[in-house]
């Protein structure tokens, strides 16, 4: 097993978890966490499949370093976008997914 292979799998497991976190969590600051981490996992798949004549292919790095000045970007505009949202409605998840996880209606 290659160290390539390795961090495929690892960004492959680090998209199903931060998966899980987006769909299972209500938190907005949860979903926010699990979606940096499914970020993540996908950076390091794209940093470990593509390879180029036996060594690493420049340019999915220079994607990849583009997509983490991004990815930080927008993780600090969410976060005073969910800080807002706090304090308008002083609720920390939306309306409809807590109604839908208590079986009420939205």
């Amino acid at each position: 097993m290659t160290a390539s292979l390795l961090y495929s799998l690892a960004g492959a497991m680090l998209c199903g978890i931060g998966l899980f976190g987006l769909l299972w969590l209500s938190h907005l600051l949860r979903k926010l966490l699990a979606f940096n981490i499914m970020g993540s996992g996908v950076f390091l798949v794209m940093v470990g499949l593509p390879q180029h004549q036996g060594g690493p292919d420049p340019v999915p790095q220079a994607l990849v370093l583009t997509g983490i000045v991004v990815a930080i970007a927008a993780t600090a505009l969410a976060v005073v976008l969910i800080r807002r949202y706090y304090h308008l409605s002083g609720m920390t998840s939306l309306e409809g997914e807590r109604a839908s996880r208590e079986g009420g209606p939205e």
